[in-house]
């Protein structure tokens, strides 16, 4: 979730006190995607997969239940605090590795199934990162990235009904601007389908999905102001009341709070 190159200055990182809620409420919101699409390719039993930019433990721990005490996982993130799951018997082996999967060489080994999860997004080098992970790939392996389009769906209230959802988009807004002066390309979802075809993967599909409102939604949406906030604030993006005001209204759950859309695509690597 949060591969990046650190001197981009990534808003989100992991050592800030938020992050371990953020990675609670990506998983809510966006595991079952995932594991639906993991699932529909057949990732299971004696499998080894590699979670790139892993963040949280949700997902590890969910591709090593699938592939058992026969399998292996690797979770690698340029900060892996918060990566490794809970041991479970009947899993396969979990192994969590600092890694900054755009400068650092692929894991050796070969891998039935690679995955990355809101990580290009963020990844200034995004060609080399995606080539290293395709490299990583066993012959008629499976490829699958997800990545956010804010540019499919800019704003965090759709329903801009009153005062309170303008603010929350300007917000949002705000928030936009800063990842794009980092590096961050608020377009990447989009072309998910075009990249995986030019690197030579084949059977490429792909979807998307974002929730308009839910619970998790507005657990995800206090924690990232709150992480980025003195940013906001020193950029002239909003002022301190602004932003106690937005999180006032936020803590109320009146708003209903969406997400740019999850864009899912993934492909097969020829087996010959």
């Amino acid at each position: 979730m949060t591969e990046h190159q650190a001197e981009h200055g990534y808003l989100l990182d992991n050592q800030q006190s938020q992050a371990v809620i953020r990675f609670g409420a990506l998983g809510e919101l966006f595991d079952p995607v995932t594991f639906r699409h993991v699932d529909r390719l057949g990732i299971g039993a004696g499998m080894r997969c590699w979670e790139v930019g892993a963040g949280g433990p949700s997902v590890p721990a969910g591709l090593a239940r699938r592939v058992g005490p026969g399998g292996f996982v690797l979770a690698t993130d340029i900060d892996p605090s918060w990566t490794a799951p809970e041991e479970d018997a009947g899993a396969g082996t979990v192994e969590v590795l600092r890694h900054d999967v755009a400068a650092d060489p692929p894991p050796s080994g070969g891998f039935d199934l690679v995955h990355a999860r809101l990580v290009l997004v963020h990844v200034a080098d995004r060609e080399e990162a995606l080539r290293r992970m395709v490299q990583a790939l066993r012959p008629g392996g499976w490829l699958l990235l997800e990545d956010a389009d804010p540019g499919l769906q800019p704003l965090l209230c759709p329903d801009e009904s009153g005062p309170e959802q303008r603010l929350a988009n300007r917000l949002r807004s705000g928030f936009r601007a800063l990842m794009a002066e980092r590096g961050a390309d608020l377009a990447y979802g989009r072309t998910l389908p075009r990249v995986l075809r030019e690197s030579g993967l084949e059977e490429v599909q792909a979807d998307a999905y974002f929730p308009i409102t839910s619970p998790a939604c507005t657990v995800l949406e206090a924690a990232t102001v709150r992480q980025i906030r003195s940013r906001l604030v020193a950029a002239g993006l909003a002022t301190e009341e602004e932003v106690d005001r937005h999180l006032a209204s936020v803590e109320t759950g009146r708003l209903d709070l969406a997400t740019a859309p999850l864009v899912s695509a993934w492909g097969r690597r020829p087996s010959a």
